[in-house]
């Protein structure tokens, strides 16, 4: 017999069987804890309320008045409200103004929003660059010309540009060749907006550098480091590593700059003494002199809503792009 045959065979221990999964193992993603799919929407519920309290009963009177013939008669009682259909919107679509009113709006607002997103990136770049005490008295400067009234804002405006005492026309006839005393800004339609957009950009310039300086400290340095060792300058660096990092918050800035310029209402009514001329309306004081000055209620309702309608489709690209800069995520 071989030592084969007489050897024991070792005995395996016997194998136990694994403990059932965990109940709360067994639950589909995105369902822990307990919450419900309602939970959302319940604690949405109190700020939807408002809104619809607040917005629903004006955005549904607006729409109704788009679509009645509705005056000064009507706005006394002395006559019904009469339902015109679309003719509200043909008239103000058939007309010539209106749409040298929505060229001169779309205008301005790209002015706007241009140069308040480039001089905003620009100095908050610059506020990287600072020593801290001179970042912190910036803040607070940025802070207080943010927070000034957009009427207190329009009033310094006058003075500094008055064609008889203001300081920016003594201020710049003492440069060579410049002969700017008596000069009225306002006497031409380009010059005055432009004067109204510098108050626009003043006003919003700030937000901008304060959020796209919060948006700056989350660019890893490490990042910007590999790519000056890879050759990258500062345009490089800039364009290929910060920007990217930046977009989600450039296209929401961008998105709310166009929604704000393109509602600027105080600037220009309170700049022109409450009475725009012709070549200063923009689609809101246009709408606002037919509702008010012309008394045609229907009329003005029907641009206030075109004007919604546009902003509504800016609402959509931003959407748009939100959506894709998450799949990309």
């Amino acid at each position: 017999m071989s030592a084969a045959d007489t050897t024991t065979p070792a005995k395996v221990p016997p194998t136990r069987p694994s403990p059932p999964p965990r109940a709360d193992a067994r639950k589909p993603p995105g369902r822990r804890g307990g919450g419900s799919a309602g939970t959302p929407w319940l604690l949405l519920a109190p700020c939807l309320l408002v809104l619809a309290l607040v917005m629903g009963y004006p955005l549904v009177r607006l729409v109704t008045l788009s679509f009645q013939k509705f005056g000064q008669s009507q706005l006394w009682g002395f006559q019904p409200a009469e339902s015109v259909g679309f003719d509200n919107f043909a008239g103000v679509l058939g007309d010539g103004e209106f749409w040298q009113v929505v060229v001169r709006t779309i205008v301005f607002a790209a002015g706007c929003v241009i140069l308040t997103m480039v001089l905003g990136m620009v100095i908050a770049l610059l506020l990287q660059r600072v020593s801290g005490w001179v970042k912190t008295l910036v803040n607070i400067a940025l802070v207080a010309s943010w927070g000034m009234p957009v009427i207190v804002a329009t009033t310094v405006f006058k003075w500094l540009f008055d064609s008889d005492y203001g300081i920016l026309n003594a201020v710049l006839s003492k440069l060579p060749g410049v002969d700017l005393i008596g000069h009225n800004w306002f006497a031409s339609g380009p010059q005055g907006l432009a004067v109204i957009m510098l108050l626009v950009i003043w006003g919003a310039v700030p937000f901008v550098v304060i959020t796209l300086s919060a948006g700056l400290t989350q660019v890893p340095a490490e990042l910007e480091e590999a790519a000056r060792l890879d050759g990258a300058g500062a345009w490089g660096v800039f364009r290929y590593v910060t920007l990217p990092i930046l977009k989600p918050i450039i296209v929401m800035l961008t998105t709310l700059s166009v929604i704000w310029d393109m509602g600027v209402f105080p600037q220009v009514f309170v700049m022109r003494n409450g009475h725009p001329e012709a070549e200063f309306q923009l689609l809101t004081t246009y709408s606002y002199d037919r509702a008010f000055v012309v008394n045609d209620y229907g009329q003005g309702s029907a641009i206030a809503l075109v004007t919604v309608l546009l902003l509504l489709g800016v609402v959509a690209v931003y959407m748009r792009q939100m959506l894709k800069i998450g799949e990309v995520e």
